[in-house]
C-alpha cells in the first residue's frame, strides 16, 4: 500500500474534515466513493431487527472487473432500485457498508485508513480487502439472491 500522502488526493486538501456532506463539490462529493461497489449487491432488510443483510448477486449493471458502475450517467433510470446518493437520502444510511465514506462522515466517523483519499492509492481498497473484486456474481434469470447471502460486509 502507498504511503499517505498528508491528505491530499490531486490538490483537494482534507476537504472531508471540514466540508459538510451538503456543501461539497460534485468533484469532492464523487471522490469519496472508494470503489468497493460493496453498495452494488442485492441486500434485504430482516423485517425484525432492521439489519442489512447482503447477497453476493451485483447489480446487472456492475462491471465486476472494475467494480464500477457500466452505465453511471444513466443507473437511475436504467435500475428503478438504485438510489443516488444525496446528502438528504444519508438521513436513512444503514443499507450502506459500514465502511462506506458517505455512512461514516454521515456518522461523524473518519474514512478508513485504506480509503483512496487517504492513501493516494485506488489500488489500496483491494489490497485492504474492501473490493467486491473477485468475490461477487453476475445476476441470471435462475440466480436467486437469498441463495448467496454473504455475512462478510457489514
Amino acid at each position: 500500500m502507498s504511503e499517505p500522502d498528508e491528505g491530499t488526493v490531486e490538490g483537494m486538501a482534507r476537504f472531508w474534515e471540514s466540508t459538510p456532506l451538503s456543501a461539497m463539490t460534485p468533484e469532492q462529493w464523487e471522490s469519496l466513493c472508494d470503489g468497493c461497489a460493496k453498495c452494488c449487491l442485492e441486500k434485504f432488510e430482516e423485517e425484525e431487527t432492521g439489519d442489512i443483510i447482503y447477497s453476493r448477486v451485483a447489480c446487472a449493471l456492475l462491471d465486476l472487473d472494475t467494480c464500477r458502475c457500466s452505465d453511471y450517467a444513466d443507473r437511475a433510470r436504467r435500475m428503478p432500485d438504485c438510489v443516488t446518493l444525496t446528502p438528504a437520502a444519508l438521513a436513512y444510511s444503514r443499507w450502506l457498508p459500514e465502511t462506506c465514506a458517505y455512512r461514516l462522515l454521515a456518522e461523524g466517523k473518519p474514512l478508513p485508513s485504506w480509503h483512496p483519499l487517504i492513501t493516494g492509492d485506488p489500488g489500496s481498497v483491494l489490497e485492504a480487502g474492501q473490493s467486491l473484486y473477485g468475490r461477487a456474481i453476475k445476476p441470471g434469470p435462475k440466480t436467486d439472491p437469498l441463495m448467496h447471502l454473504i455475512d462478510w460486509i457489514r
